[in-house]
């Protein structure tokens, strides 16, 4: 919860180890509570201007005070002073400083030239807080020793915390109760048992809580604890609107008392049962029978209502729909059924809520280049290798030819056949005396390579590899 050493840990250039630059602890809320995020620490005053000569110093727990700095002393967020106490001085940590420190002043209706407001003595020394240490062990043996003393004495009151003073010449006991205790004997006993001067501190049920401080039902830590000041009075309407079960076990705190958080959302539940009908002692009258609330959604703007000869079917309506019945009922009209034209119609004129979908409008890979087509083009590298043509390529009739308009046609010259896919092959047994076409053909009649490492197919002994001027082989 706190630091033990009540401080962030030694100053490096000006500011505390574990704290930011603008003075606010970086260590997630590990060395105070209730702390303060300092907006105005990364701004410089204006020239001929003085910094407010009020710090707010923090003690054990969440207690805080204010005192003045007489002394113009150079202080930061997290150092250890000492400051006035009654008696003696006392030993606390450097909360906020500069002019901030104004506004929770005005928070707290402290005059700023009150003369309650005490003063700063000096940066604490080492043999200050080394007693000061001494004086945080003696805590816990004395909270139990003073518990058997109050049970001895018949006290109705739980002690809950002790808080020694930096020079261990008082003790401040906290103590919780239902009614008024008189504890002058047992100041007494104190007193002798421990030897200091003793200061009884009555404190409520939240306030102990946030000393103690604790994890919640949400799992974080207690927000009395943490970040809120003021403890405002929760009523169970508070739980009412909110259509929350009244279980005080679910309900209640470790404090004993309603939850803080139940008054968190209810001004945005009150807002949005305006729109609602009061159904307080009214009934939905049909030619049917008489339907009654059964539930309510409020954000769904949504209610259930069920009749009286079957209470078991829930029929939801909206929220218009239900002041459309109730101003029928007021005018003596029944409709047929709560589904009946009249809730069509109603229906029908309500508004629903168009969300447009604008994630699409600005697309993130709007930037991105498209990639390009790929292209099969295939290489000329070497000589005397033709390119060959797309006999299944229609002819574009929008692509210009080479063709010189003004050039006049040769009649005698005769059109170039193009070759004819539906074409069959000639059968294998007749004989041409004109060269084999076929490009694969003379492939046997190339330069072999002298290349040792590679590596040639063998050729087949078939009909192919037989030379063209003699027939083929048949079989008689």
């Amino acid at each position: 919860m706190g630091c033990s050493t009540g401080g962030c840990g030694t100053e490096k250039n000006g500011v505390p180890a574990g704290c930011n630059n603008n003075g606010s602890c970086g260590t997630s809320d590990g060395c105070n509570k209730l702390t303060v995020f300092d907006w105005l620490g990364n701004m410089n005053l204006p020239e001929g201007q003085s910094q407010f000569d009020i710090v707010e110093v923090r003690f054990k727990n969440s207690r805080k005070e204010f005192f003045r700095n007489l002394n113009s002393l150079t202080l930061s967020v997290g150092e250890v002073i000492a400051v006035e106490a009654s008696p003696g001085h006392d030993i606390g940590t450097v909360s906020l400083t500069g002019e901030l420190v104004k506004l929770q002043l005005k928070k707290r209706n402290v005059n700023f030239d009150s003369d309650e407001i005490k003063k700063v003595y000096r940066k604490a020394k080492q043999s200050d807080i080394d007693k000061w240490k001494e004086a945080q062990s003696l805590e816990t043996n004395t909270m139990y020793r003073a518990r058997t003393i109050a049970l001895k004495l018949g006290l109705a009151m739980k002690l809950s915390d002790v808080e020694f003073q930096g020079d261990k010449s008082k003790a401040i006991f906290y103590y919780t109760a239902d009614a008024r205790v008189d504890f002058r004997e047992l100041i007494k006993v104190l007193a002798d048992e421990f030897k200091v001067r003793v200061e009884m501190r009555q404190i409520g049920a939240r306030q102990e809580a946030s000393r103690l401080g604790g994890l919640g039902a949400c799992g974080r830590e207690l927000c009395c604890s943490t970040w809120l000041t003021d403890f405002r009075t929760v009523s169970t309407s508070a739980a009412r609107y909110q259509q929350l079960s009244l279980n005080p076990l679910k309900l209640a705190g470790q404090c004993g008392k309603l939850k803080c958080c139940l008054n968190y959302e209810l001004d945005s539940y009150i807002d949005a049962l305006k729109e609602f009908p009061d159904m307080d002692g009214k009934k939905l009258l049909t030619k049917k029978g008489e339907a009654f609330l059964q539930k309510t959604d409020i954000f769904g703007r949504m209610m259930w209502f069920s009749y009286r000869h079957d209470p078991g079917v829930f029929i939801p309506l909206n929220v218009k729909t239900v002041h459309a019945v109730l101003e029928a009922n007021a005018k003596g009209d029944l409709p047929d059924d709560i589904k009946s034209a009249l809730v069509t119609e109603a229906l029908a004129k309500a508004v629903e809520p168009n969300f447009e979908n604008v994630v699409g409008q600005d697309s993130l890979t709007r930037f991105d280049k498209k990639p390009k087509s790929k292209q099969n083009f295939k290489s000329n590298k070497s000589a005397g290798n033709k390119p060959t043509h797309n006999t299944n390529q229609r002819p574009n009739p929008n692509q210009k030819s080479n063709q010189n308009p003004n050039q006049k046609p040769n009649p005698n010259q005769k059109p170039n056949p193009r070759p004819n896919p539906n074409q069959k092959p000639k059968a294998q047994g007749a004989a041409t005396d004109k060269p084999n076409s076929n490009p694969n053909a003379n492939k046997q009649n190339r330069p072999q390579h002298n290349n040792p490492n590679k590596k040639f197919n063998k050729p087949r002994n078939d009909n192919r590899n037989a030379p063209n001027n003699e027939p083929p082989k048949t079989d008689a």
